[in-house]
């Protein structure tokens, strides 16, 4: 079962390493990695998604918490948080498959970010099946490239992960 972490770090050189490192060591393979530094320059979040169960999951935070650089761990469990996944797609094209491709690319939401002659390149977010979906679609006019990011994910409702502001009620 994929589970994703989601993990406050300072942002110095060598702290991805770090972490990573940690997986490495212990046999834990990564599914998915994204990182960004927060709305603290000083902060990085990276988002991890592991395949594993609930145990693997707290032996790894357990093993996050004692690296010196990381801040907070926290497990998003799937009801709580929501998640999505960035994709460019570049396809093959002609003057007799565009208004197709472009169709397609609508009834997904998707947005084209480029466009020459013969290929355009679409930008889609959403979750994996969405993702897949698209791909799928768009298989038989050929799919030249493909680049795509892991999830990024955030909880819901009132609940912040930040290690210097917290909400509280008035």
């Amino acid at each position: 079962m994929l589970q994703s972490l989601a993990v406050l770090v300072e942002n110095r050189a060598g702290v991805l390493t770090r972490v990573t490192s940690l997986f490495a060591r212990r046999g834990y393979n990564i599914e998915s990695l994204a990182v960004g530094t927060t709305q603290d320059p000083a902060i990085s979040r990276i988002t991890i998604t592991v395949s594993g169960d609930d145990e693997l999951v707290r032996q790894i935070t357990r093993q996050l918490h004692k690296l010196p650089d990381v801040l907070m761990v926290r497990h998003l469990s799937p009801e709580d948080h929501f998640s999505r996944q960035l994709v460019f797609i570049k396809v093959k094209t002609d003057a007799s498959t565009r208004a197709q491709i472009l169709q397609i690319v609508d009834i997904f939401r998707g947005h084209v970010i480029d466009v020459s002659p013969r290929t355009l390149t679409i930008e889609l977010s959403g979750k994996d099946d969405k993702i897949q979906a698209l791909q799928s679609m768009l298989e038989p006019y050929g799919i030249l490239e493909l680049v795509r990011t892991g999830p990024i994910a955030i909880e819901r409702g009132e609940r912040v992960m930040n290690v210097s502001q917290s909400i509280t009620e008035t």
